[in-house]
């Protein structure tokens, strides 16, 4: 029945759509039923999905994918821009709930040389598989076939960099939708058997700042080290700007937020959805980052306010639903995996490359081999590199200021990082999925909600989607 109704809502939207297109009328209109039709048929592939025990975010990716310009083109470029604002507010919320989860106890405690660490190999060695192979097989490679061995350096120093990027977003969905954390949530774990959800996502978190910080660093050598005209001039500074104004700008909501909150006891979700929407439009307006900003606002409201943090975070969780469904159906329509064309082989060597690294870079961590380094755990050794290979939202703003710092290979580079992307984000959360399972990391509870027939867990999870603060929305 469940395949049989995503069939109609495809066949139905299809109808609706021609309908309206024929008529005419304003682009918002078309968005709108756009939106909703998108939306019914992305939880009814997160629900098939979950029934083959795959995470449902997979599902809304798919049903995006396949209602989008990509394939079956029943939602279109136009209506995707002007959907833009909701996905980047839905963005804003996820990243929002990832940093109201974060505290600064990993980088006080003994955890600190776990974490570091991890990060140091889950950063470095991609980064240096990359840019070697990439500088290797330069006269061969699409983007610098045919330019000099400067500017293949500078390609190669941006791929790596784009390889160090993992998607603390896009961990955060998956570890919630299976209740990963729910043993863990108040900063338990240590990183090892029991904490390895959470130590995977204080490094995904990690991992986003400092790869922000090596995108700068890359783009303010890549001036000096390219032929004249390659990079434009003040990249680096453009990235700083970004980076660093989201973090402010973030901050400061958060800190907004408190005040608010301190004088709001009830409509919690209100104030998280004024907010997302100041969010969207700062990101329309300025080009800042949303998950920047909402790891930032997070973060800050649980630091500095925990006592309303708490309150947010219950918040969050009753809306988690909607929000889930919301942006990654949109994300799955802007996947672009046709712009492989004819470069997919290497595109599929860079993706190979940098899941190599990830497996090389935490065994590097673990000392070697499972177990070697007392600092990091076997089963993070073993198995923690598959909860790394998501990439998401913040990679693909990183694809963007590479694409304007890089005038010669704009539209080519680009095209490739966000195919590359693409593929990340579809087997980024099956392989963490496998991971959580796999260390026991999923509890009990979340077993029994994911398996077949438990219709009554549903009804309650679309029951609490639509009840939020206490009142009916």
């Amino acid at each position: 029945m469940q395949w049989l109704m995503l069939v109609v809502t495809f066949v139905v939207m299809a109808l609706l759509q021609r309908v309206a297109r024929g008529a005419g009328g304003p682009l918002e209109a078309h968005a709108t039923l756009a939106l909703g039709c998108l939306t019914l048929a992305a939880y009814l592939a997160g629900t098939i999905a979950q029934r083959y025990r795959l995470p449902r975010i997979v599902g809304y990716l798919v049903a995006g994918f396949a209602l989008g310009p990509a394939w079956l083109r029943l939602v279109r470029g136009p209506e995707l821009e002007a959907l833009a604002a909701i996905s980047s507010g839905a963005l804003t919320l996820i990243a929002f709930a990832v940093g109201n989860e974060l505290s600064l106890d990993p980088l006080r405690s003994e955890r600190r040389t776990t974490v570091l660490r991890i990060v140091a190999g889950a950063m470095a060695v991609p980064f240096a598989a990359v840019a070697l192979v990439v500088l290797s097989v330069s006269p061969w490679f699409p983007l610098t076939a045919h330019q000099p061995f400067r500017d293949a350096l500078v390609v190669a120093l941006a791929l790596g960099s784009m390889a160090a990027v993992s998607s603390p977003t896009l961990t955060w969905a998956v570890i919630s939708d299976v209740g990963a954390m729910r043993g863990e949530l108040g900063g338990g774990g240590g990183g090892g058997r029991a904490g390895l959800s959470r130590t995977t996502l204080d490094v995904s978190v990690l991992q986003a700042l400092a790869a922000g910080v090596l995108l700068v660093v890359v783009l303010a050598i890549a001036l000096p080290i390219g032929s004249r005209g390659t990079v434009t001039p003040g990249a680096a500074a453009h990235a700083l700007l970004i980076l660093a104004g989201s973090i402010v700008a973030g901050t400061l909501l958060a800190l907004a937020a408190a005040q608010y909150l301190r004088v709001i006891q009830d409509r919690v979700v209100w104030v998280l959805v004024i907010l997302s929407f100041i969010v969207s439009q700062l990101v329309r307006l300025t080009g800042l980052d949303a998950v920047l900003i909402g790891l930032a606002a997070g973060c800050t409201l649980r630091n500095a306010a925990p006592e309303h943090s708490e309150r947010v975070r219950a918040a969050l969780q009753r809306c988690a639903m909607p929000v889930y469904v919301v942006f990654f159906s949109v994300a799955g329509s802007n996947l672009q995996l046709d712009a492989l064309g004819d470069i997919w082989p290497w595109a599929l060597l860079l993706v190979g490359l940098r899941i190599t690294g990830l497996w090389g870079g935490l065994r590097w961590a673990g000392g070697g081999g499972a177990g070697r380094h007392p600092a990091v755990p076997a089963d993070w050794v073993n198995y923690g590199w598959l909860g790394l290979v998501s990439q998401g939202g913040l990679a693909i703003t990183f694809a963007a200021v590479l694409r304007q710092a890089f005038p010669e290979w704009n539209v080519s580079l680009e095209a490739l990082l966000v195919a590359m992307i693409g593929v990340h984000e579809l087997a980024g959360p099956i392989c963490l999925q496998w991971v959580l399972r796999r260390t026991g990391a999923v509890t009990g509870e979340a077993h029994a909600r994911e398996m077949p027939g438990t219709a009554e867990n549903a009804v309650g999870n679309t029951r609490d989607s639509v009840v939020a603060g206490g009142n009916r929305v």
